[in-house]
């Protein structure tokens, strides 16, 4: 337990530098404790000289919260050892992970006071020093981890365990700040954490995430947890103390626990399955761990299973068997839902000690059972080998790179086979057009249609799990711009953004000539004027504008009309005016006007009036006055304002969190706004339609648009309403749910 500095305060003959010295070393001690076998004398002189150096450099550094910044990097090297089961090479390296960065100490000084191998961690842990101009400097950042994570996993498990520690302090950090962070990490690095099998590590960045961003929603679910916890843990202790009856002729050990439930999963199983808190299946779960050889783990766990079910009636569409076939990220597990004591469900895992350890550590766990066991199927290695090819084969933008790798590599997968019986292992949601490529380019270049199980299919249809699929070609057959929609893996859409590039730079070649000719006749230089017509009429660079040309896309007769010789250089007339649109790299955004008169803002933009920007509305979440809201920086100039909760906002918030403000609603206006909500229920005949909107009019508000649809005595309304505040949305919200045959009202993303 570390010792905190209340309770050295309680000594009052320590000096405050004195207690935080003391609060150091109980750390460092705390630390050394944590390694399950002994160390030898080499790794006690590396771990204490790491501590040295990390105490001397970050001296004079505190963290947002206070406290002295080397309790941070001591913080990580623990859970590195404890938490993940990492060795004492990742614990030195923790301990150094942000001196290169932070401070004086350079990767050459690391270098050669610890060697190769911890440089190289520590370089990969080690931010760009933000001189590099990039659209997106996390995303950039990210992929130089997982660049070094091929030469060494350990930089991305200790990069965990930074994020980790990261999130259990952010109380500390504005709130502004808690929502980019959060976004970050349950776009990026919760998706890591499960693909490396860190179970207890992503469950954890789940549920802080979702308390920063839903904080509402996670507090009904905590009180609601909180309000029965005592009838659910008398129930589990009673269901365990029946397991144990059953299990008495048992020949083998085992042990049993109550598993509780993180509030993140809750909320999205009451979301994806349209269900209440009270019908979720697993509320009450239990964890049967047996101790038994590898070879006899998938009998045993059957063994179990079977006595369970003779004393209790299993939920046959509940059960999965993850040890006959194991998840992609190396869990195994049995889990069943039996109805249990008083006719309650309640979920059963049965899984074996190496089963347990591998779930709850992933990577580092993994290979500790592996080692020295040839020809055992590796999953992770599996993993890392397409980690790998995509970056690779990775055109070199960051946004694509973290776009393919979340894509590919945070998914399960599905199993296809070739006409000739060989099995491919594809991402779930791949298609057949991403099968086509994983044999070779050439092939999924030149696709034109598919049989799957001898049925002919179009190219962008989904696979599926024991998939028989065949490749129907035509040479005359070429990737287009629409192909990218139709894929997932990195391998197709590199190719296909390939074969597109070549294709545009001979349009470009075409398009060069025709400009080139335009220009000859009014006696100026293509290379003089050409980048400068690029930008006027609007496009990114001299490809896309050339190819542009050559497609007959650019009206080249403008050139004439708002454009004059002067020499060598194309100069716009003077009696035309045209506006030039800036671009935006960074967060600072275009001052256009100053507000007049003494008029409120509606909206406030980094502590100042928003009149001050260009801003306007997104479409796709379409902020209400009430809603928690940011802006988001256009590179085309302006800004959007979205709200928290938008399904963009992760995305926005993650890559592109040094173009987001702060953004507030200024005054109470009676402005309106348009919002939507989706409504659904049993379809009782005549009159559904009618009463809905007769609700609605009655509470003085004007419905913009409305769409039903129904199926099967069920119906699913989109309704487009004209609110002034969330308020007035959320008394909507609640009358429309006092009809006895609705289900469900929610806002619609």
């Amino acid at each position: 337990m570390i010792a905190t500095a209340d309770n050295l305060k309680k000594k009052p003959e320590l000096t405050d530098q004195e207690a935080e010295r003391q609060l150091i070393l109980q750390a460092y001690r705390d630390l050394l404790h944590c390694f399950r076998n002994p160390l030898n004398e080499e790794d006690k002189k590396n771990l204490r000289a790491a501590f040295d150096l990390a105490v001397e450099a970050h001296q004079e550094q505190r963290r947002k919260s206070g406290e002295p910044y080397i309790l941070h990097p001591i913080e990580v090297a623990r859970i590195c050892v404890e938490e993940i089961g990492l060795g004492p090479t990742a614990a030195v390296s923790a301990l150094l992970h942000d001196v290169v960065e932070d401070t004086e100490v350079t990767l050459k000084d690391i270098h050669e006071q610890f060697g190769d191998r911890v440089a190289l961690i520590v370089d990969g842990l080690t931010k760009l020093d933000g001189l590099h101009e990039t659209e997106s400097p996390q995303a950039e950042n990210l992929g130089k981890v997982l660049r070094t994570m091929l030469s060494d996993v350990r930089v991305v498990l200790i990069k965990m365990a930074d994020r980790l520690h990261n999130m259990r302090t952010i109380k500390s950090m504005p709130e502004h700040k808690q929502k980019k962070i959060a976004a970050e990490t349950s776009f990026i690095y919760a998706p890591v954490a499960h693909r490396l099998g860190l179970h207890k590590i992503k469950t954890e960045l789940d549920d802080i995430c979702f308390k920063i961003e839903h904080p509402d929603e996670y507090k009904d679910i905590a009180r609601k947890l909180e309000e029965k916890l005592k009838i659910r843990g008398e129930y589990i202790n009673k269901f365990i103390e029946r397991l144990h009856e059953i299990f008495k002729d048992l020949d083998f050990p085992y042990r049993v626990m109550g598993r509780p439930k993180s509030i993140y999963s809750i909320w999205r199983k009451i979301n994806t399955k349209n269900v209440s808190f009270e019908n979720i299946y697993d509320l009450f779960a239990v964890r049967v761990i047996i101790d038994v050889p590898k070879e006899l783990e998938k009998r045993r766990a059957w063994d179990v299973y079977s006595y369970i079910t003779d004393h209790f009636q299993p939920i046959t569409e509940r059960l999965r068997d993850w040890i006959t076939s194991p998840k992609s990220n190396g869990y195994e597990s049995l889990q069943t839902t039996v109805l249990g004591l008083d006719n309650k469900f309640v979920e059963i895992q049965i899984r074996s000690e190496r089963m347990h350890e591998i779930a709850e550590r992933g990577f580092a766990a993994h290979w500790k059972y592996k080692a020295g066991k040839k020809g055992d199927p590796d999953v992770y290695e599996k993993w890392l080998n397409r980690v790998r090819e995509t970056i690779e084969s990775s055109s070199g933008n960051a946004i694509e790179l973290l776009a393919d790798i979340r894509s590919e590599l945070f998914t399960e997968e599905v199993h296809v086979f070739t006409p000739r019986g060989e099995m491919k292992s594809l991402p779930d949601g791949a298609t057949a057009l991403d099968f086509a490529f994983s044999i070779h380019s050439d092939i999924g270049s030149t696709c034109r249609a598919v049989k799957i199980n001898n049925r002919v299919c179009p190219i962008h249809v989904k696979l599926h799990d024991g998939d028989q699929v065949e490749i129907i070609t035509d040479k005359n057959q070429k990737p287009s711009e629409d192909w990218l929609q139709h894929v997932v893996t990195s391998r197709a859409k590199n190719r296909i953004r390939s074969a597109l590039k070549e294709e545009k730079r001979i349009q470009a070649d075409y398009g060069r000539e025709i400009l080139e000719r335009k220009l000859n006749s009014l006696r100026v230089s293509f290379d003089e004027n050409c980048d400068m017509l690029v930008k006027w009429y609007g496009y990114h660079n001299r490809l896309e504008f050339l190819s542009a040309i050559h497609l007959e896309q650019v009206e080249l007769k403008k050139i004439n009309r708002f454009f004059k010789a002067d020499g060598t250089q194309l100069i716009e007339k003077d009696s035309i005016k045209t506006k030039v649109v800036p671009e935006t790299t960074g967060p600072t955004p275009i001052q256009i006007a100053k507000p007049k008169g003494d008029q409120k803002p509606e909206i406030i933009i980094n502590d100042e009036p928003g009149s001050y920007y260009q801003y306007s509305f997104a479409n796709c979440c379409n902020p209400v006055q009430g809603d928690k809201i940011f802006a988001f920086v256009l590179v085309q100039g302006g800004v959007k304002i979205h709200r928290s909760d938008c399904p963009n906002a992760n995305n926005l918030l993650a890559q592109y969190g040094h173009r987001v403000l702060r953004a507030t609603w200024g005054n109470i206006s009676k402005n309106s706004f348009l919002t939507k909500i989706v409504v659904t229920g049993i379809d009782t005949g005549p009159g559904v339609i009618q009463q809905l909107t007769n609700r609605i009019y009655d509470l003085g508000i004007n419905i913009r648009s409305f769409e039903i649809s129904g199926e099967g005595g069920y119906f699913v309304g989109h309704l487009g309403l004209i609110v002034v505040n969330t308020n007035q949305l959320q008394h909507a919200i609640l009358e429309l749910r006092k009809f006895d045959w609705v289900s469900n009202v929610k806002r619609e993303d």
